[in-house]
Formats: C-alpha cells, structure tokens, sequence
C-alpha cells in the first residue's frame, strides 16, 4: 500500500481530533486502532480504504462529523496549535511507519471514557488495553 502525505496529515489530524488530550502513548494506541482497520485483511473493507479513507469514513470517527466543533480545525478553516499537532504528526509517523508495537492488541475499536454510557457494543467485545482516558476493544460483534 502506498501512504500518501494525504494519509499521514489525516491520521495526524485524527489523532488530534480524537485525543488531543492524550499523551503520545495513547494518541499511538488510537493511531494504532486506526491502522488496525486500514490493514483488517478484508478486500473492500467497511472501513474504508488507507488511512484517509478509514478516517474520514461517515460515522467512524466523530470529530471528522460536520457539526462536531473539531471539524473546523480538521477540515483547515481553522488552525490546530503547532506543538499538539507535531505530537499527533509524531504519533502518526511512528505508527504508520511501524517504528512502534501495537499497544492495543490488535483493538478496531475504542471509546472515550468521557461518554456517560458506554457504546453497546463494547459489553460484547474484549477489551485489550486501557489507555489514558480510552478504552480499546477488538472481536467487537
């Protein structure tokens, strides 16, 4: 698969978006998630196709929804402060140039424990890593 500057600066965009908060350890794990979809073995994955495809697919990652207040900042109208943008740029390059292990144990999921209720899915699915303020699960039904 060929990565493009496009996949890079999406996934870095995500990470922001998704945990910003974070530190670098657990934007890796949520880069990580993403990856795990993007190379899941399916053909036509759901998913989406590359790391901009899986991103940005509808209903996947809710900071790339039109009305979430990060959109402004990911879709460029508005500008990410330079140092939380190089973290998620560096968590981004190292997982997408496996210069790092999966922390998450192969997880495709992941919620935020900021949600009041957890997703339902996630009673179902096992859960591989606590991280920061995620909680990452795979063999989600």
């Amino acid at each position: 698969m060929t990565i493009t500057e496009k996949d890079r600066d999406i996934l870095a965009r995500t990470l922001w978006g998704e945990a910003r908060g974070e530190s670098l350890a657990g934007q890796v794990a949520v880069a990580w998630t993403i990856r795990n979809r993007v190379f899941d073995g399916k053909s036509n994955s759901w998913w989406g196709e590359g790391y901009a495809g899986v991103c940005q697919k509808p209903y996947q990652f809710s900071c790339w929804n039109k009305n979430d207040p990060n959109y402004p900042f990911l879709s460029g109208a508005r500008q990410i402060p330079f140092r939380e943008l190089a973290q998620a740029r560096g968590a981004a390059d190292q997982v997408i140039d496996g210069k790092v292990p999966d922390p998450t144990g192969g997880a495709t999921h992941y919620y935020a424990l900021s949600m009041k209720t957890p997703p339902g899915w996630a009673a179902k699915a096992k859960q591989t890593l606590r991280q920061g303020g995620h909680v990452f699960f795979k063999d989600v039904p």
